[in-house]
């Protein structure tokens, strides 16, 4: 299915950031909303009209402007904004023949919506994809009258918000969806736009937003029953219970709580017979009337104001309806869940205890756990896309299925039925088959689930590949405590970093060379890619900061001439290397990348050459890599002066500036242009392997080439760039020291402007630099204070 433009009807938070979204993934849109009812003030005083274009158009635009301000930022870059084009519902319906798929999302009320999508039945093209982003109303009622040639080609497809960082997507069928519409929609959610699409049946806020806020309605209703207080609460149901920091109600402050009274809303009316489910407090409906929104209002069930010794975070208190100071919490139970080892035994061990804190968790997780049984046959067509729901749209670690299996589904049984509760249809069936898992493993290493009194094998997509279960297949080449080679078929291997934080350190230098030995002689090439947390933040700085403490300067030494080897014998292998960056991708994480053939990242990827921030430069060939590129793509015989082009990649560089976003990374000079980006994280070590294969065609090694110096005269521009920062209190003297280290280092050091150098001379003046750095009294602090407390020292 070929969608190349896509119009957006409704241009709120939702549906702008929808937009964005596109954008991000290369699609451009048409956004168009309500022409204004009467002129803004601005407008009149203007002289503009009703009839105007800027005036009809200014809803959306409006809300177009609003997404360059948001933050988190919508777009990977702010350019991207420029591939939506705004218009309004009254004046440009007819261009919807323009486009492949509409997406309404406008108000939800059915009335406004069966007005509209008579309208868009009438502007589209045959075989044009309709859809809502709706929540709740019943997708059979909006299109009961049109034909099927529309009804056909018409389903939900429900973002959650905001859409470029929540995976993800629940695509519902309407009743009269042609299967191949569906299948074909969401590979194309899966694959151009990067989700994790699950199919959802159409019932109120279908699968995530059905449990997930039904859990945090219980949670509401159990804080009042126990007495505990929000940061209690949020404590005992934060990563202990396998869910994300902002636990629960620090969740609901950002996602606002008039859209969370909303979402319950929703359910309690359509489903009737769950109204007492849903039914909240009263003090959130005072909360609602006094505004205390969450984060957008600056105060929800969290305070934060500046006191006299820095923030102070305060609490609300819901029966007093002010705000007190955050307390330490304390519960036994609590303390030795966090100290027990893996995230099952966490849990096991918090609901297992006997103190307050123990029972709430468990008085919070056993009706979810129910809850979820019960109604997974009407929800979902299986178990698996309600786990993924919940893990992808609300950051569980597990779902409510994944979570029975790791309480054990009998012991938890039992615990219910000794409770006095009754057991859901789900869990009997299971049982009475003699099984005690709603989850188990093939005997070639598949999940399979249970549906229907029998296991199913899971399915799994194509683009994906586990290194995880490669390891237990037998594909490991050969390995090491830091990093592993594994054979991904067809002739390439990927090389895996799983040191501590995928840091760089000796294990790992020694499998580069091990890796691009064994590759030469029997694959095509090379992925560089892992699927831990993070590519790779750096060099082990605190192997560098012992080294330096007991002054083994030859040790050091040798440390980075063996990084810059490493770096230097993948940019010269034999056979091509595509490096896999996602998450930070900072220090030596970057110049692994910088020296590889072609990145192929995920597009959430924060690329950095961080090192100034610990008193360092760049010493595994990233301040040499700089100033190669610094005159990149300028053709040969054409004279330009240098300064803009080294000023543009030393910045990056003397700022220690991190992408946003991989297309951010390309603006850095960190990605050049045939690099390429992976929108949906799952997917780039495939992504990586076919870029591999694609190279391996015509493949032909790198070749040593002579580069060019800055000289002294560039340096001297970034010299004074740097006393300016300096002069506005910009940088630190340490600062400044610093940035003069690397200017010297990038312009070729005491070499006149113009001048050809080889790379090694360039490496050279880069290694003398960082270890002239590295014995000094302020870069040593810089990187305790780093290892220390997780951020950089401005000393």
């Amino acid at each position: 299915m070929q969608i190349y433009k896509v119009a957006v009807l409704g241009s709120g938070v939702m549906g702008s950031t929808i937009a964005a979204h596109l954008a991000n993934a290369g699609i451009p849109s048409l956004l168009l909303d309500i022409v204004p009812s009467k002129l803004s003030a601005k407008e009149e005083a203007a002289g503009l009209t009703m009839e105007d274009r800027s005036v009809r158009n200014s809803v959306a635009q409006i809300n177009k402007g609003k997404l360059l301000k948001m933050n988190p930022a919508p777009f990977l870059v702010p350019e991207f904004a420029d591939r939506i084009e705004v218009g309004n519902l009254s004046d440009d319906l007819g261009r919807l023949s323009e486009v492949d798929w509409v997406i309404e999302v406008v108000v939800e009320r059915l009335d406004i919506k069966l007005d509209l999508f008579k309208k868009i039945a009438a502007h589209v093209r045959p075989g044009t994809i309709v859809s809502s982003n709706t929540s709740g109303i019943s997708l059979k009622s909006m299109v009961e009258d049109l034909p099927d040639s529309f009804t056909q080609y018409f389903l939900g497809t429900h973002f959650f918000n905001p859409p470029r960082y929540m995976k993800l997507l629940e695509i519902i069928p309407g009743p009269n969806t042609d299967p191949e519409v569906l299948s074909n929609l969401c590979e194309f959610g899966e694959r151009v736009l990067g989700k994790g699409v699950i199919i959802a049946k159409d019932t109120p806020n279908f699968i995530a937003n059905r449990i997930g806020v039904f859990g945090l309605a219980v949670t509401l209703q159990e804080m009042i029953r126990s007495g505990l207080t929000v940061d209690e609460v949020d404590a005992l149901t934060g990563p202990v219970l396998g869910r994300p920091k902002s636990a629960s109600f620090r969740t609901v402050d950002l996602v606002g709580l008039d859209t969370f009274i909303h979402t319950a809303n929703t359910v309690a009316v359509g489903v009737p017979a769950e109204k007492e489910n849903f039914t909240l407090p009263e003090f959130i409906q005072t909360m609602l009337k006094n505004g205390w929104l969450g984060d957008k209002t600056k105060q929800g069930f969290y305070k934060k104001s500046k006191g006299p010794n820095g923030k102070v975070v305060e609490v609300l208190d819901p029966q007093t309806m002010s705000y007190v100071p955050k307390k330490n919490v304390a519960f036994a139970s609590l303390e030795k869940a966090k100290a027990a080892g893996s995230l099952t035994e966490k849990i096991r061990t918090l609901v297992s205890g006997q103190d307050a804190g123990a029972v709430f968790a468990w008085n919070v997780l056993k009706p979810v756990l129910l809850y979820a049984a019960n109604i997974a046959k009407d929800i979902a067509d299986d178990i698996t896309g309600i786990d993924e729901g919940i893990r992808w749209g609300f950051n569980w670690e597990m779902g409510p299925f994944e979570l029975w299996d790791a309480l054990g589904v009998k012991a938890t049984a039992d615990r219910i039925i000794s409770e006095g509760g009754t057991l859901p249809p789900l869990v009997e069936e299971l049982l009475a088959e003699g099984y005690e898992r709603f989850y188990q493993k093939t005997e070639t290493g598949k999940i399979a689930y249970f549906n229907a009194g029998a296991y199913h094998q899971k399915a799994v997509s194509p683009y994906t590949f586990s290194l995880k279960q490669a390891h237990k297949n037998g594909k490991l080449i050969s390995g090491n405590a830091g990093a592993s080679l594994i054979d991904l078929g067809d002739g390439v291997a990927c090389l895996e970093f799983h040191s501590p934080n995928n840091s760089i350190g000796a294990d790992i230098l020694n499998m580069i060379h091990n890796s691009l030995e064994e590759v030469e002689k029997n694959y095509l090439g090379l992925v560089i890619g892992n699927q831990g947390k993070n590519f790779c933040v750096g060099a082990n700085l605190m192997q560098i900061l012992l080294e330096a403490e007991e002054e083994n300067w030859d040790e050091l030494d040798f440390m980075v001439r063996q990084f810059q080897n490493g770096t230097m014998a993948l940019k010269y292998a034999k056979k091509p290397v595509v490096s896999a960056p996602f998450g930070m991708t900072l220090g030596g994480g970057a110049e692994i990348c910088l020296h590889s053939h072609a990145i192929q990242a995920s597009s959430e990827t924060y690329m950095g050459l961080v090192e100034l921030g610990v008193g360092l430069i760049p010493g595994g060939g990233g301040t040499k890599e700089m100033a190669v590129r610094a005159m990149e793509g300028i053709l040969p015989g054409i004279q330009v002066a240098p300064d803009y082009f080294f000023a543009k990649r030393f910045e990056a560089v003397a700022m220690a500036q991190v992408s946003t976003s991989a297309e951010k990374a390309r603006q850095l000079g960190f990605l050049r242009d045939h690099d390429r980006y992976s929108m949906n994280l799952d997917h780039i070590i495939m992504d990586a392997k076919a870029r591999v294969i694609d190279l391996a065609r015509n493949f032909r090694p790198n070749l040593p080439t002579k580069v060019k110096m800055g000289g002294a005269g560039v340096r001297a521009t970034l010299e004074v760039a740097l006393y300016g920062m300096r002069q506005g209190n910009y940088i630190s003297e340490y600062d400044m020291y610093l940035g003069k280290k690397l200017a010297y280092a990038m312009t070729g050091g005491d070499r006149p402007a113009g001048m050809l150098v080889d790379e090694q001379y360039l490496l050279d003046v880069e290694r003398e630099a960082f270890m002239s750095l590295v014995g000094e009294a302020k870069t040593q602090d810089r990187i305790r204070h780093m290892l220390a407390k997780g951020k950089p020292l401005r000393n």
